[in-house]
């Protein structure tokens, strides 16, 4: 099958970047004939408060990648559709709706005789604006079928169309094997908090259960805060966690990345809201245990007292007994002994086949050692 994908791709960072990529690579080793059609300019710098793109790969980059897309060309849009019109399937990779209006230039290019799928990371935001849903109902309506990561997802995407909709578990994009770096034992009495800083993420009631538990546990925070540091900053100092909290702000490059879980007893994610994540995969492949709240697919990925500890959502006292069940006597070690890194390549086998309609010919696919810097951006 010939295949083309319309996403981000390098020098574009995170996960949407790096899901595409993986997913270029794998559709290749299961014989598929595959194409990225990707951005030299994604959107405008003031819908996205953060660095877009990276000088290093963090992976792997797909070698028939093309950067001809360009927010303000939509010429170009409907250019880049005509030249799909051969494949056999076109897969719009869907992270916002701000990228619904250059989809849906490329779907009049393409016309009506060409399968596409939107691949929807999210199909509505965390965090919505007015335009969000007409905008996403106007995609997946023109689309003719839609792939999404859970079952919460399908029902949010079949109430804004009624083409086909398919549910596959996202698969991991990790490296092969965890830095022997990130593999040291012993208690460090400091926990972490990794990635894109957005409101939906619950960092806010991760502190106030920090301030709420024992005062000798520390947390890092490493990532881009989408809204800007003062908020959080004065959270801290009126908890007074001043000396307990470190803020490594920034974009964290994939080099960076097992140091932060090295330094770590647990990665913490107190999402108010989640829908697909990489996160509890990445920490494991790390030997790291995860505390985490059940919304998404974490009350599946973490098991609970065995490789972590899961809590209840925007709630500060249900996450502050977490914490202090993670560092009771003897906790820490004996949960991080269940940690178990996940063969990913039957998770991908099934996501291939859902995405195809057909079953892959072949997945050997050596190490891209693309990272999960993913959730730097965002992601879910």
């Amino acid at each position: 099958m010939k295949i083309a994908l319309v996403g981000p791709a390098f020098p574009y960072k995170g996960g949407g970047a790096q899901h595409t990529t993986e997913l270029a690579h794998r559709l290749a080793a299961a014989g598929h004939t595959v194409a990225i059609e990707s951005w030299r300019a994604q959107y405008p710098g003031f819908l996205y408060p953060g660095q877009q793109t990276i000088d290093e790969p963090e992976g792997e980059p797909f070698p028939d990648t093309r950067h001809d897309l360009d927010w303000r060309r939509p010429d170009g849009w409907y250019r880049t559709g005509r030249a799909l019109r051969d494949y056999d399937l076109v897969v719009l990779a869907v992270l916002s709706p701000v990228q619904v209006p250059s989809y849906l230039g490329i779907l009049s290019g393409i016309g009506r005789r060409t399968p596409t799928v939107a691949l929807c990371h999210n199909v509505l935001p965390h965090e919505r604006k007015p335009y969000d849903e007409p905008l996403m109902k106007a995609l997946l309506r023109r689309a003719d079928g839609v792939l999404v990561h859970s079952e919460q997802q399908a029902g949010l995407a079949r109430g804004l169309t009624s083409r086909p909709v398919r549910v596959a578990e996202m698969p991991a994009h990790l490296p092969a094997a965890a830095s022997a770096e990130a593999r040291r034992d012993g208690e460090r009495r400091r926990l972490l908090f990794f990635g894109m800083i957005r409101p939906y993420k619950g960092l806010d009631v991760l502190l106030r259960a920090l301030a709420a538990g024992t005062d000798d546990v520390a947390l890092t925070v490493a990532g881009e805060f989408w809204g800007g540091l003062d908020e959080t900053r004065a959270l801290i100092s009126e908890l007074g966690l001043d000396e307990r909290v470190e803020l490594k702000p920034g974009y964290v490059p994939a080099a960076d990345v097992p140091g932060l879980f090295a330094a770590s007893d647990a990665l913490v994610l107190p999402y108010r809201t989640a829908t697909a994540s990489q996160n509890v995969w990445m920490a494991h492949e790390y030997g790291v245990p995860v505390i985490a709240t059940r919304v998404g697919g974490f009350g599946d990925q973490v098991r609970d007292g065995v490789d972590g500890i899961v809590c209840e959502p925007d709630d500060v006292g249900s996450l502050t007994d977490a914490l202090k069940r993670f560092y009771a006597p003897g906790e820490p070690e004996r949960l991080r002994s269940g940690v178990r890194p996940v063969d990913h390549t039957p998770l991908w086998n099934s996501y291939i086949e859902t995405l195809t309609g057909s079953k892959p010919v072949r997945i050997e696919l050596a190490d891209h050692g693309n990272m999960e810097g993913g959730h730097n951006c965002g992601g879910s």
